[in-house]
């Protein structure tokens, strides 16, 4: 009896042996992707390597993990001819070349852009999924005060969506792992909170949050107005440009957007908020200050990314960016903020088999992320070198690698206890 179970034993650990022993691991792509003509880093380029991708930094630097092989990467940016490179590769100098685009395709549709914009609209829900997924994301939000950073938090996410026949009530987002990092300085504390975090793409994703613009009454707060066509993937782009032509009780925006022309899909969105009304602005812009700050708004932008895949076209890429400056009523010079969040799309995980994942949403209410927290509040401190594991993440610039590694060696100790 005894050997007859001895031998079922080392037969289950001769098995989980074979299985760590064929486990795959992942493999790495990396490089940099700069203009052909000017040599300049292209920031936001989108890498997509089979089922996982992520966008370039400042550098123009990119770094992605996958374990299957067999598929080249393709490389993409708004106005460039799209680039297939082999993978796995290391230490790649990608060099994308612009695309020339016929001027008679202007022409055609140079009186139209209303008629597009609405008629993307009515084609939403043929365009992007019907279906809820749930995607796995990097989230990254930094501070800084004047041209020093004073904070960094980030980590990885779980987004749930549902169809986009759905508004985003029921949309949601987990924190899956983070870390934050913070200045110690008295001069560097701000309790200054702006609207963002990582509930953000959820209500910027204005093709599933139709409220926010792409609706007929908000439209008609602005005027419209046909430019110059582009490539995105290789798939050629309308591109409508909007700017105010009346006054709102809020504050509108300045921007374009970019549309399919052959399947009338909403490819990216860039996306400025008039500043003329600093009052209106500001509601727009702030959450809550400390008694006694002024707040003066100077810039908020947004980016919105969508990737058009095997007939469906979804979200990818969100950043928005901040800048204000605060003085307190007894000094007289103020100080200059930027506050910086960006979310990528890494992958697409379903909604099934994750752990902490469940009900109806997709991820429980224990774990959502509420749109009243602070990201910084959630996680944890900053040191373990190996954090990330195989997860993939957009990679720091070396400016802020630089500014991460001074704040770590400065103040090694009150960070450990953040």
């Amino acid at each position: 009896m005894m050997t007859r179970l001895s031998g079922k034993l080392m037969l289950l650990l001769v098995a989980l042996f074979v299985t760590v022993a064929v486990w795959p691991q992942a493999m790495v792509l990396r490089g940099t992707v700069t203009d052909a003509s000017t040599g300049r880093p292209v920031v936001g380029a989108s890498v997509a390597w089979g089922s996982v991708s992520v966008v370039t930094n400042d550098d123009g630097f990119f770094t992605l993990k996958n374990d299957v092989a067999g598929e080249p990467a393709v490389v993409s940016h708004v106005g460039y001819k799209s680039q297939r490179i082999s993978a796995p590769a290391q230490n790649l100098r990608i060099q994308l070349h612009t695309t020339m685009i016929q001027l008679q395709e202007v022409l055609v549709m140079a009186d139209n852009a209303r008629e597009i914009v609405m008629a993307a609209i009515r084609k939403i829900p043929q365009n992007y999924s019907r279906q809820p997924e749930l995607f796995s994301c990097f989230y990254r939000e930094t501070t800084m005060k004047r041209q020093h950073y004073i904070s960094v938090a980030e980590g990885v996410v779980d987004m749930y969506k549902t169809g986009y026949t759905h508004g985003t009530g029921r949309d949601a987002v987990a924190i899956r792992k983070g870390r934050r990092l913070l200045s110690p300085r008295k001069g560097d504390t701000l309790s200054v909170k702006v609207t963002g975090g990582p509930v953000a793409p959820l209500m910027l994703d204005l093709v599933k949050n139709t409220e926010l613009l792409l609706n007929k009454k908000e439209l008609d707060n602005y005027e419209l107005t046909m430019e110059m066509p582009t490539t995105i993937a290789e798939r050629s782009q309308y591109v409508v440009s909007i700017r105010p032509r009346c006054e709102q009780p809020y504050a509108l925006y300045y921007g374009q957007l970019y549309i399919d022309q052959e399947t009338l899909a909403f490819t990216r969105a860039e996306l400025t908020l008039d500043m003329s009304d600093r009052q209106k602005a500001t509601a727009m812009m702030l959450v809550r200050k400390p008694v006694g700050v002024r707040f003066r708004p100077k810039e908020l932008s947004c980016l919105i990314d969508y990737r058009y895949d095997e007939g469906v076209t979804r979200i990818s890429y969100v950043r928005t960016t901040f800048r204000f400056n605060c003085d307190w009523k007894r000094k007289l010079f103020s100080t200059s903020f930027a506050a910086f969040c960006e979310m990528a799309v890494t992958g697409t995980s379903g909604t099934s088999g994750k752990p902490g994942l469940s009900g109806p949403s997709g991820i429980s209410g224990k774990s959502s992320f509420d749109q009243r927290d602070a990201f910084f509040d959630k996680v944890d401190f900053f040191r373990d070198p190996a954090f990330w594991e195989d997860y993939n993440i957009i990679e720091p610039s070396e400016r802020l690698d630089k500014a991460i590694d001074k704040l770590i060696k400065k103040f090694p100790t009150i960070n450990d206890k953040q």
